[in-house]
């Protein structure tokens, strides 16, 4: 019964369990929640038997709100009995890191691209990113909680625990400088679109110590909710205006957290999140490649792709796929998804240098990879792009559209064959539909539009494939208004 009137609860607030970790609004989160999940995840870790080094990291991002709900997540960890290690603000990859190299679980606190009035938790066991069993365990543990923790809501002061954010940073940026060397992207132009990205400063500091000149641009101190894969417009203004006024090779950013990457090339186009995934595999010479149906298919027809492994949308997904892949004995092991970001499977050697292989998703390494293309083809980033063969997408979300709403027409769009041949009558016949995660129709003329959820905030999210990307652009708009008329 009790824990009957626990869920009834959690279903009126907006905290949820997305595509990446816990998220929700500040207001339901900063406070006992923040103190209340963090129990539930130090709970499962016991229960489940990941209890490692029995300490925490905790990190965060530069959103107003989480510095204080990192203090909550602590004063949780040290009310359980486990030591806390504050990292403060610094890249998500950077804290998993860290956290793998001493066997400890971490929490970086962030909503990723969201809105500033939303925040949300990442949780990792030591053994990394946490995946969806982990999930339910954590739910239960939460669940399972007495009146007591459930209701507790206070700080620990940080100052008086230990401190490794700087060694964190220090190793992130080292990780990336040994293995591609001082002169890799020696001669590179290259714009920082600062803005509010944990990540500004060590992107600054890697790419200047390999080479290339960086210019710094509109960093700013308040949160702007960058989305790598659903372009606001004024980023698209701002980057296609620096590409014309300043001649950079490229313009790159991340998103708050630093796990999923934004580049655009020299002409100020942003590259798509998939074709930057294809490029770190190419560059690296990663053969297995796992990644969501929301990725291009031109990805099982590249030359340098052995094995294609498809799953859900969501990095938890990507690294079960990943995990996979090893047991049945797969090699070059590469995850990556059409926001960007990219997970690293597997060790890779080059020239006697070694990069470790780091399962989490993470933007540095794919804008390094890209930028190394530029160098080793001698080609702009467009001709890197055009010679990957990698087709025409687009990708954007009808906002403020909840779950009860989308679940209807995602479920009808899946299983009523005579109102998706209607819905879709203007753009041709059926080929096949594909449910794994949304809806994704595969029309006879090479067409795919796919439909989804969000799984981090109340939209619906349109993937487009077509011939061209002007038809791409212009199919994306009607895909958006087909939705919005079927929504009601």
């Amino acid at each position: 019964m009790r824990r009957r009137q626990r869920s009834e609860l959690q279903a009126m607030s907006s905290l949820k369990f997305g595509t990446s970790g816990l998220r929700g609004l500040v207001i339901d989160l900063d406070g006992a929640p923040a103190y209340a999940w963090t129990r539930g995840f130090v709970s499962h870790l016991e229960r489940s038997g990941q209890v490692g080094s029995k300490s925490v990291l905790v990190g965060e991002d530069l959103r107003a709100s989480s510095p204080s709900i990192a203090a909550r997540c602590a004063a949780a960890v040290k009310d359980a009995g486990w030591r806390v290690v504050a990292c403060g603000a610094l890249p998500t990859p950077a804290l998993a890191m860290a956290a793998m190299a001493r066997d400890a679980a971490a929490i970086m606190v962030t909503g990723s691209h969201i809105p500033d009035d939303r925040n949300g938790l990442k949780f990792y066991s030591p053994a990394g990113e946490i995946d969806k069993a982990d999930e339910g365990g954590i739910r239960l543990a939460h669940d399972d909680l007495v009146p007591e923790i459930r209701e507790a809501a206070h700080r620990l002061d940080l100052s008086s625990v230990e401190h490794a954010g700087p060694a964190a940073i220090n190793a992130y940026v080292a990780r990336y400088t040994d293995f591609f060397g001082k002169d890799a992207l020696k001669g590179l132009r290259i714009g920082v679109y600062e803005q509010s990205s944990v990540a500004r400063d060590v992107l600054t500091i890697v790419l200047a110590a390999l080479g290339a000149t960086t210019t710094g641009l509109a960093r700013s101190d308040r949160f702007i909710p960058v989305d790598t894969e659903a372009h606001r417009p004024e980023d698209v203004e701002l980057i296609a205006g620096w590409a014309r006024d300043h001649g950079f090779d490229a313009i790159v950013s991340t998103d708050g957290d630093a796990d999923r990457p934004l580049v655009a090339g020299e002409a100020g186009a942003i590259l798509r999140g998939d074709v930057l995934g294809m490029m770190t595999a190419n560059h690296l010479g990663l053969r297995t490649i796992v990644t969501p149906v929301t990725s291009s298919s031109a990805i099982e027809a590249a030359d340098f792709a052995e094995t294609v492994v498809r799953t859900r949308v969501g990095s938890p997904f990507v690294i079960a796929g990943m995990a996979e892949a090893a047991r049945q004995g797969r090699a070059g092991i590469v995850g990556f998804e059409a926001n960007g970001g990219v997970l690293l499977g597997s060790d890779v050697s080059r020239d006697g240098r070694t990069l470790d292989a780091l399962p989490t998703r993470d933007a540095v390494l794919p804008i390094l990879c890209a930028m190394s293309e530029i160098v080793r083809t001698g080609k702009p980033l467009s001709g890197v792009v055009a010679d990957l063969n990698a087709g025409f997408t687009a990708a954007d979300r009808l906002q403020d559209v909840p779950a009860e709403r989308s679940a209807p027409f995602l479920a009808r769009l899946a299983g009523d064959r005579g109102f998706a041949e209607a819905l879709f009558a203007p753009v041709g016949a059926i080929a096949a539909i594909d449910a794994m995660d949304g809806v994704r129709t595969i029309f006879a003329n090479g067409e795919v539009i796919h439909y989804r959820a969000s799984g981090n905030a109340p939209e619906l999210r349109c993937y487009i494939e077509a011939g061209s990307r002007e038809d791409a652009l212009q199919r994306l708009a009607w895909g958006l208004g087909a939705a919005r008329e079927a929504l009601g």
